[in-house]
């Protein structure tokens, strides 16, 4: 759904299409891609922000043949404008929310393993019962995530995180708590074992996530509470990643166990003494738009919890 009302500004009328254009070419880093983005022509598009940099009286991109980026101007604009077009967009949501009707946007995180929810079937739930709702989807680490919550980037986002960790500015329920297994190539000499234990495991090559994100904490946290270190050889951004380079032989890894029955060519062996991880749904502790409140009904989270 698309709010088109404008602002007052100091010489003229600034429109939330034109916030919207702005939006789109700050995230693209280009004209054509914002313009595809928004369903219109490229022409219009850039005249639309010309305009806008002429009532404000300042460039807000600097565009050469070969790229486009913001301006300091820009920079300082675009904040203000998201918040601005949020606004609009949350108040139209609301109004059509008090007469029954549910529209607006449903931005949703996760980290890539998780199993407690099937979130293309939620999501195709949520669809088919609210079809006004535009819905976006974001995979990332867990720690952003929760910061994109908190900025209203997206308004609910599953987690996967160490028991011991503590999710704060956030509103949170618990969906699942899991353990890790070791995950090694079907000709690994351990792919024999039954179970193991992490100090076998520690003279191992390891596959595994960036060091300082939440799903690494995991493992690190479990070898450093045990006395072990280990040799993370291959860092890479997902989970489906660390599989692979696992299967191939080039080191072992260690994944939640609920999620590995979806992996292939890979074998599994219980950790004796592994970490636990807890998968959680996060939502705003301050703002929840009306989408966001029937998803998480669709998710069964009682109205109760989602008002703490």
């Amino acid at each position: 759904m698309f709010v088109t009302s404008s602002i007052a500004g100091q010489d003229g009328y600034m429109e939330l299409q034109q916030l919207r254009y702005v939006i789109a070419v700050a995230e693209t880093n280009s004209f054509t891609r914002a313009a595809e983005r928004c369903l219109v022509v490229q022409s219009a598009l850039s005249h639309q922000i010309a305009r806008l940099e002429r009532e404000l009286g300042a460039r807000l991109f600097e565009r050469t043949s070969r790229r486009v980026r913001l301006t300091a101007a820009g920079a300082a604009f675009l904040p203000a404008a998201r918040l601005c077009l949020d606004a609009a967009e949350r108040a139209a949501a609301e109004a059509a929310a008090a007469v029954g009707e549910v529209r607006g946007r449903l931005a949703v995180g996760l980290i890539a393993t998780v199993a407690a929810v099937d979130i293309p079937g939620a999501l195709r739930d949520f669809h088919q019962q609210y079809p006004h709702v535009r819905i976006s989807l974001r995979v990332g680490a867990s720690e952003e995530l929760v910061e994109q919550v908190k900025e209203g980037a997206i308004e609910v986002a599953f987690l996967g995180l160490p028991t011991t960790a503590r999710l704060h500015g956030v509103n949170a329920h618990e969906l699942a708590r899991d353990r890790l297994v070791a995950v090694v190539a079907p000709d690994h000499p351990l792919a024999g074992e039954t179970t193991t234990d992490l100090r076998r495991l520690s003279s191992e090559v390891f596959v595994d996530l960036p060091a300082g994100t939440a799903g690494r904490a995991q493992s690190d946290l479990a070898f450093s509470a045990a006395g072990l270190s280990r040799d993370v050889a291959f860092e890479v951004t997902s989970a489906y990643l660390v599989a692979r380079l696992a299967a191939e032989g080039l080191g072992i890894a260690m994944l939640p166990a609920a999620y590995v029955p979806q992996l292939t060519d890979v074998t599994t062996i219980e950790v004796a003494d592994a970490a636990a991880r807890v998968e959680y749904v996060i939502w705003s502790r301050y703002t929840r738009t009306p989408a966001a409140s029937a998803f998480l009904t669709i998710l069964d989270i009682p109205a109760e919890e989602q008002d703490n």
